[in-house]
């Protein structure tokens, strides 16, 4: 008979190793936004502003291609060998490569340790869902989906805080740094432009969460019955061939779409291969879960409903994420680079940090409200009216934030920044509670994965598509101007550029009907 107090302190254990795996989850997700200007303008110091800007859009899609093939290879890896194995090393992986973003010294060098990182941040989301869910039951399953989605958008927070802070007290810093026996050189090489290179180097912090989770978090008993019935025996590895040709057929279509590329070739060229490349990632990304499930289903643990219930699920939150995250990156991942044009002086001002902490404590607050409104209303009502309030507060921040002169509270930035982070970001405390009701334990962890990460990679295509929407508003005129017209101009490309992208959640609120709707219902 199991301790009832010991079963306690290892559901404990478990959520407490999940929700820090998600905050570093956000930390480092929140850093590239901070660092990658300023790390941009060292790795190409002869560059243009414009080229920096189109190396910051590539590594932002080289990301999220990442993460796509990273949440199903780490999915594949936690169906297969376990929860917790699979956790500890995603975490371990997105902790190492990011902490070693610090000594790229070329553009390409950090876009590929920022691809390696994002693998295991892909992963680590679904796994950790998968873990807390199959570990706590439908016992509080709405808080627990709120502190997910809060414990990311902590992360997020904790980047703008300590951004700030180094800003304010570099010096400080720097003899912190050298009283610990690291030589003057490379205390100024490591805060060298508003010390991005420190930042990087603290996201390797994350890999101490391991020993935690190595020691006290249990593996998940439903995962442990899969096990014992045999079921994970049909995962095989030659089955991961598919996401290798997945992510490369992703990563050309990232490649077709770069401004020095898509000048050679057109979009006579760049959209065939967009969408042949979207149809062979997709092949690849579900090859795992099809030969998984026809396995299952000769052994006679998979019945054919639950083989079209599993591929509807699939495709169907493959599509409510995407919307999600292309409005993401579209708009609250972009707000504080923007706004960074709103001051004459914008890189030396604290704005960057304040959208940044603005938005995350808005993000912070509506992920933990979200998923008890969602099991009040349902799921299709709340995705519904969470994509048109998305929508509205975009428009609001990009459309009515014109300037800041650098000192003072910019008390409406502030207050629409909050509500642009709480609203794009609701859909990730949405998710934790939604992803697991769509798939039965065998499949959840690559299912939640692929579905999440699936739409990282339609949102990196999106991004990719800005340079275009920025054509449609006048990019070409801003080049031709000076000072501050020039800035100005700029402010109001980007900001049309960034309302129009985020009208993907108008395909969000028509998407969700077709959706199941799985409220009230026990984890399969």
């Amino acid at each position: 008979m199991t301790d009832p107090a010991k079963k306690n302190k290892s559901h404990i254990a478990a959520l407490v190793a999940a929700i820090l795996g998600w905050m570093f989850d956000g930390f480092e997700m929140g850093l590239f936004p901070l660092i990658g200007k300023p790390a941009l303008q060292d790795m190409l110091p002869e560059a243009t502003a414009a080229v920096q800007g189109q190396w910051f859009t590539v590594i932002i899609a080289i990301f999220l291609v990442g993460a796509a093939t990273g949440g199903v290879l780490f999915g594949w890896l936690g169906d297969k060998l376990g929860r917790v194995k699979a956790m500890t090393l995603a975490i371990f992986t997105f902790a190492i490569f990011t902490g070693l973003c610090a000594f790229a010294k070329e553009a390409w060098q950090f876009a590929a340790l920022r691809f390696v990182a994002s693998l295991g941040m892909g992963g680590e989301w679904a796994l950790g869902v998968a873990l807390v869910n199959e570990i706590w039951g439908n016992k509080n399953r709405a808080w627990i989906a709120g502190l997910i989605g809060a414990a990311s958008n902590v992360g997020f927070l904790l980047t703008g805080v300590l951004s700030l802070y180094l800003n304010a007290s570099l010096d400080t810093v720097g003899h912190w740094i050298s009283s610990i026996g690291i030589s003057q050189e490379s205390a100024d090489y490591l805060l060298h432009n508003r010390g991005w290179r420190f930042l990087a180097i603290s996201g390797a912090a994350p890999a101490l969460i391991n020993f935690f989770i190595l020691i006290f978090v249990p593996e998940s008993h439903k995962w442990e019955e899969e096990k014992k019935s045999g079921s994970t025996s049909h995962w095989a590895t030659k089955d991961l061939l598919g996401v290798l040709i997945a992510a490369i057929a992703a990563l050309a279509i990232i490649a077709v779409w770069t401004p020095q590329i898509l000048e050679k070739v057109g979009n006579v060229v760049a959209l065939p291969v967009t969408f042949a490349g979207l149809g062979i990632a997709l092949w690849g990304y579900l090859h795992p879960v099809r030969r998984y499930m026809t396995r299952a289903q000769a052994g006679g643990s998979v019945q054919t409903a639950d083989r079209a219930y599993i591929m509807r699920g699939l495709l169907i939150g493959a599509g409510l994420a995407a919307v999600a995250l292309m409005g993401t990156w579209g708009s609250a991942q972009q707000a504080a680079k923007w706004a960074s044009f709103l001051s004459p002086d914008g890189t030396k001002s604290n704005i960057i940090e304040y959208v940044v902490i603005a938005t995350a404590l808005g993000a912070i607050l509506v992920t933990i409200i979200t998923p008890l409104i969602a099991d009040r209303l349902g799921r299709r009502v709340t995705y519904f009216l969470l994509c048109l309030l998305a929508l509205g507060s975009a428009f609001l921040f990009f459309q009515t934030n014109h300037s800041y002169t650098g000192t003072g509270m910019p008390v409406w930035l502030i207050t629409t920044a909050f509500l642009l982070g709480g609203l794009t970001a609701s859909f990730y405390g949405f998710f934790p509670l939604y992803f697991p009701e769509l798939f039965p334990t065998s499949v959840r962890a690559t299912g939640q994965g692929f579905c999440f990460n699936f739409g990282r990679l339609i949102a990196a295509i999106g991004s990719l598509q800005f340079v275009n929407l920025m054509s449609m508003f006048g990019s070409d005129k801003v080049v031709q101007l000076e000072g501050e017209a020039r800035r100005l101009m700029q402010l109001h490309v980007e900001a049309n550029a960034f309302s129009v992208l985020s009208c993907i959640y108008v395909v969000g609120m028509v998407l969700i009907w077709f959706a199941p709707e799985t409220k009230g219902q026990d984890l399969k």
